[in-house]
Parts: structure tokens; sequence; C-alpha cells
């Protein structure tokens, strides 16, 4: 039994950046249809109207999504701002090539949505600036170290806000997922990995030092069903 007091370090299947098969696309179908059943886009796109008032006027709003997989969330976003007639520059950030080309295909009828392949602690990268940072189910992959880094990282580079969308570790969040993807019959990958990212995720004091750690002082931390935490960096 995991010990759901801290934070588990083992690595998921897909934290392999060189992980280039059929079974991973099978596991980011997968992890869209979960995501989909669970409600698991709604704490951005409810950050995102959040934020609304102080998007920038006379042009699109840019957004980075890191991590950015099968570039769902991107493509959830972009449906948004098409409804709320939001110009927008959508840009995907992974390190993982096939990933990205996954994506890019899945993305075809949203010309807003374009991919860039970097390592997002690289200078190349960290030079870049943007309106709005997202990170879903992305920040649990990072030690307490890496992701202090980044958490501080995103607050320079992002000028409006940034929006973490991330797992609530609970023992009834982890058993239930375990139960999920075994029951539906789900790949080896998304049976191995759905649970270890629930073990690997927060829990809210986890939040509350991670964001002090990296000097993060305006943030709004929410609990959102299901067994989502929505972090709001102002």
């Amino acid at each position: 039994m995991p010990d759901f007091t801290r934070r588990a370090m083992e690595e998921e299947l897909m934290d392999d950046h060189s992980l280039a098969t059929d079974a991973l696309r099978q596991n980011l179908d997968e992890l869209e249809t979960i995501n989909t059943w669970l409600g698991g886009y709604s704490p951005v796109l409810n950050a995102l109207a959040r934020l609304r008032p102080q998007f920038p006027t006379g042009r699109p709003l840019r957004l980075a999504d890191l991590g950015s997989g099968g570039g769902d969330t991107l493509r959830h976003v972009a449906r948004w701002a098409r409804r709320h007639q939001v110009p927008v520059e959508l840009i995907g950030i992974d390190a993982n090539a096939f990933m990205l080309e996954y994506a890019a295909g899945k993305a075809c009828a949203f010309p807003e949505i374009s991919f860039q392949q970097y390592d997002i602690f690289s200078p190349a990268f960290q030079q870049q600036s943007f309106d709005i940072i997202t990170c879903s189910l992305f920040c649990h992959h990072f030690p307490n170290e890496a992701l202090t880094q980044l958490l501080a990282q995103c607050r320079v580079q992002a000028t409006t806000g940034v929006i973490i969308n991330d797992l609530h570790r609970h023992p009834l969040a982890y058993y239930s997922i375990k139960w999920i993807t075994r029951l539906f019959g789900g790949s080896h990958l998304v049976q191995h990995d759905a649970p270890l990212s629930v073990a690997r995720s927060f829990s809210r004091q986890d939040w509350q030092l991670l964001l002090q750690k990296a000097d993060v002082k305006r943030y709004t931390l929410r609990w959102r069903w299901a067994f989502r935490w929505q972090v709001v960096m102002w």
C-alpha cells in the first residue's frame, strides 16, 4: 500500500521522453477519455474565465501549455476561446517528439494551436514570455526541488497568470483510478501510470509549502472535482 502521507518518487513509464510506440498513442487516447469522464479540463477553463478581465487587448492571448502531451487540454482551451470570442495563440510545449507529432495530428482543425519541442529548463525556453502558462497533470512528474524551480520560473515567464491543474493524493482517488483502468481494460501504460500519478501528486500542505519555497505570494488554491487541485498564480 502506498504511503499517502508523502509523494511517491517512482517514475512513470511516460517519463521516458524517447517513448514512441503505439502503446503510447493508445495511452494518450485513454487519458483523454478519463479526463473527459472526470471533468479534468474544468479547472483550467474555470481559471481562464477568472483571469479573463486581465487578458491583453488588441492582440491574441498567448498561452503555453507545458508538458502538453496529446494536446487535449489545448483543444479544450481553443473551443472555450471560440465560444467566448477570445482571440488566442496556443502553444504546446513538450520534450517528446512523438507526442508532439501525435498532438499536431489531433489539432488539425485548430489553426490557433501550434507545438514546439523544448526542455522547459533550457535557457532557450526560459527566454520566452507568455501571457498565461498552463500545467495540466504535469507538475506531479517532478520531484519537489525541480518543481519549486519550475514554479519560480513560470512566475517570471507568465505576465498575466499561471494555471496548474493536478491531482489530489488521496486513497479514494488512488484505488478508484486503479479499479477503473482495470475494469475497462486499459493499456499496460495507463494501468501502471494512472494510480502512480495519484501517488506522486499533492496534498494542500504540499502545494502551500512548494509555493512558499518558490516565493509565490499571490495565488489561489482550490479543490475541484474529481480529486483535482487548481492553483492560479496571479
